[in-house]
């Protein structure tokens, strides 16, 4: 017996759908709406240049690796990592764990080792359970385990995008990354849903 879906859920779907950046996605070969914020954030920022690597956190299904790929084309690098698995992407490298597991972080930092990154790229979240008071604590440290990486492996100058959400402990987050880069910048592009408190933090200029 197939089991009812909620209207909750029903609405969610047809919005899903429904949704423009869904359907752009489908028809550019993207495997999620969430490339077009990376998209508009490269538009205005310029944060993935050729040669550069990058390091893609929380990866799956993969969107934001495929478009860091087609900007660098046949130069530099790009590493994802994710708790889920991700299909083979042409000229990505693709670690399957959970960030938050020391031996993952590990794993992923060996990989790198050998050349400096030039850019970090989160777009982590927890699994969303309704929760505020379970949901944004889990959010936030996230968050920080990326700051904390992005300290081990960037190179001088380089660059941190980092998926976030507003509330209790929102501002000692920005806190942090003010005392290890030269520039925050905030960026709330046209795809994030608008009742989303997402918001991406643009780190520019590592000091180590």
């Amino acid at each position: 017996m197939t089991k009812k879906r909620s209207k909750s859920s029903q609405l969610w779907m047809k919005e899903h759908f429904d949704d423009e950046y869904v359907l752009k996605a489908q028809k550019s070969g993207y495997r999620s709406r969430a490339v077009f914020k990376l998209e508009e954030i490269q538009l205005k920022d310029r944060i993935i240049k050729q040669g550069m690597t990058v390091v893609d956190l929380g990866a799956a299904p993969g969107g934001w690796c495929q478009y860091a790929k087609k900007v660098l084309g046949n130069t530099g690098r790009v590493v994802g990592l994710d708790i889920l698995p991700v299909e083979a992407i042409a000229g990505v490298e693709l670690i399957q764990g959970d960030f938050r597991e020391q031996d993952v972080l590990d794993q992923l930092i060996a990989v790198v080792q050998g050349k400096p990154v030039d850019l970090v790229l989160s777009d982590m979240a927890p699994n969303i359970t309704g929760v505020s008071s379970v949901d944004l604590p889990g959010a936030m440290y996230l968050c920080e385990l990326a700051l904390d990486f992005s300290q081990q492996v960037l190179k001088p100058g380089g660059d941190c995008l980092v998926k976030a959400f507003q509330g209790e402990g929102y501002e000692d987050l920005v806190k942090g990354f003010r005392e290890h880069f030269q520039k925050i910048i905030f960026r709330k592009p046209k795809a994030s849903r608008a009742r989303s408190r997402e918001v991406y933090i643009l780190a520019r200029g590592y000091n180590l």
